[in-house]
């Protein structure tokens, strides 16, 4: 596997605690497959940890200015929120900041072409709020554990296909919904 976190900060202010990291990891899978699976919300349940469902609620083209809302679990809570993409560029740029929740974030995926592999970077800017705040140290360790899972189900779930997969992954996790891909 590989992982390399690149930098973290971490700015603690009296009200919120800031976490920034960055990710990257290779996937041996065409760019513009591990795009077109990334930048789908209804495929966030099958390769980030306690996601439930997310699923898009504007209408129109997947791109800039489209919203999603995602449920699920984040340490022990259960969250729901509402999610504005800021950035699509197809094969590029996926980034999108919450507009609702307890927890503001702003999440960037960049995808490059490295040697016949799809490098994927991850940066992230979480500022947790107060169900956050009794072991700052505890729940950055746990973010940044959580984001370098993700990364490692997602590489494992687009490499582990046959060859001849179709070009569309959503398509693939539906017609193989009996895997537990978790």
């Amino acid at each position: 596997m590989e992982w390399f976190l690149e930098k973290t900060v971490v700015f603690s202010r009296k009200e919120n605690r800031m976490i920034k990291f960055d990710l990257n990891t290779d996937i041996y899978r065409p760019l513009e497959q591990v795009f077109a699976f990334v930048a789908t919300p209804e495929n966030d349940f099958h390769w980030q940890y306690g996601t439930l469902s997310s699923a898009r609620i504007s209408k129109g083209a997947m791109g800039v200015g489209a919203l999603f809302r995602a449920v699920g679990h984040f340490m022990g809570q259960r969250m729901e929120s509402v999610y504005e993409i800021l950035e699509f560029e197809p094969n590029k740029r996926y980034g999108f900041k919450s507009l609702s929740g307890p927890i503001d974030s702003y999440t960037l995926y960049t995808f490059d072409l490295v040697k016949g592999r799809t490098r994927i970077n991850h940066s992230t800017q979480i500022s947790m709020g107060a169900p956050f705040q009794p072991n700052p140290t505890t729940t950055e360790r746990s973010v940044k554990k959580e984001y370098r899972e993700n990364l490692a189900l997602l590489k494992n779930i687009l490499e582990a296909s046959p060859a001849h997969r179709p070009a569309d992954p959503a398509s693939f996790l539906s017609n193989h919904h009996s895997q537990d891909l978790r």
